[in-house]
């Protein structure tokens, strides 16, 4: 049996540059013909990382790091233990390098995504084989001519590579389960994402984005008015987005080795993030801290999963009553038309934080967003106990 939890969300912007391109303008995607404002799901999905760090509904170790720097976070632990800085790097680098994962001008050469339970583990390793990963030099990477046949990893004598690689299971790291890994030269480490997270879409049209013409005074010149001493403009834009997530709860609790107070947990922090969460970019310009005006869940079994962006490929307009009032409108709309020919019902609840008027069609109205989040919760562990582990 599959069961879903799936999350639908209307939240207006402020002028804002939440998420930029290559260029710093506001991202944006066309749907419907129609050019839209657009917000990634990695900008999200990061906003929500830092939301669960600094609510700290999870403790530390249960959340992981995304780093290039991972030999610095396992040379810090080293040093707790009371070794040297000099010796505790070079033995952290020296493990990675176990791992295939080498160091080289005091960075890995992408970004890892491993749980801090798993660099504990790994620190533990060296400092119960201190001496190898100290001592002698280990075999260096074959970097022959053969490149394709080649190992990337250091030579470790016994049974320590496959302790190293036995570190890295990633069981308590709730980010890693929900959001997924991908290490290239671990593939057999990769962890699939139990969290599906959609590009925030604008509902209605992006006709243009504005530039804010700016100026800076030095203060130190305050009597010379004639010029500023610094002119710029920065890009920027508003708009209506819908938001989309859909959490495979078996799947995340398979990446969780079937810890179910662990999973529910992390499911609260998700919950939590996803509400409050938002892209931190430019936001010391703009303060756009808007939060959604409508949050719909739904868990359903057996059931295939529902974006219902399509229920704005035409855009709305506001003529429709205002983006936000036509946007409730269109995806309530779009909603029971699906839930007509598709079927696979399911468990809705709702907060309506717009007008808090009853949108039936959506489930159970539950007035707050704590209230939300504790039914959410219930109907959750409800499915868990059904699931077959």
């Amino acid at each position: 049996m599959k069961a879903l939890l799936e999350l639908h969300l209307l939240q207006n912007y402020a002028p804002s540059s939440l998420n930029r391109d290559d260029t710093g303008s506001p991202k944006d995607a066309y749907f419907g013909g129609v050019r839209r404002g657009r917000i990634s799901s990695q900008s999200l999905k990061r906003a929500m990382r830092m939301d669960f760090k600094q609510r700290a509904l999870l403790s530390a170790d249960e959340l992981g790091e995304r780093t290039r720097r991972a030999h610095e976070a396992i040379r810090d632990l080293l040093k707790q233990a009371g070794h040297g800085h000099e010796e505790s790097e070079r033995a952290a680098a020296r493990a990675l390098a176990g791992l295939g994962l080498l160091v080289h001008d005091g960075r890995t050469q992408y970004l890892l995504f491993l749980g801090k339970d798993e660099l504990r583990r790994v620190a533990d390793l060296v400092l119960a084989h201190w001496s190898v990963f100290t001592g002698v030099d280990l075999a260096a990477p074959d970097n022959g001519r053969n490149k394709a046949k080649a190992s990337k990893k250091a030579v470790l004598p016994g049974d320590l590579g496959r302790a190293l690689l036995e570190a890295l299971d990633g069981s308590k790291a709730v980010d890693v389960a929900l959001f997924g890994r991908m290490l290239a030269d671990l593939p057999q480490k990769n962890v699939d994402a139990a969290a599906q997270v959609a590009h925030a879409l604008g509902t209605h049209a992006m006709s243009r984005r504005e530039f804010d013409f700016f100026s800076a005074v030095d203060d130190l010149r305050p009597h010379d008015s004639a010029a500023a001493d610094m002119l710029g403009t920065t890009e920027f834009g508003s708009a209506t987005f819908y938001r989309y997530i859909c959490l495979d709860l078996k799947k995340l609790r398979g990446n969780l080795s079937g810890d179910d107070d662990l999973l529910l947990r992390g499911l609260n922090a998700l919950l939590y993030a996803t509400v409050f969460a938002v892209p931190s970019g430019k936001q010391n310009t703009f303060a756009a801290y808007n939060l959604p005006s409508l949050i719909s869940s739904v868990v359903r079994e057996d059931a295939s999963p529902r974006n219902l962006a399509n229920a704005f490929e035409v855009p709305v307009g506001v003529r429709d009553g205002g983006y936000i009032s036509g946007s409730i409108h269109r995806l309530t709309q779009e909603w029971a038309r699906q839930e007509r020919i598709f079927g696979q019902g399911g468990r809705g609840r709702y907060v309506n934080a717009h007008d808090e008027r009853d949108l039936e069609v959506l489930g159970e109205n539950a007035g707050t967003v704590e209230r939300l989040i504790t039914q959410v919760l219930a109907d959750a562990a409800d499915v868990l106990g059904r699931l077959e582990s």
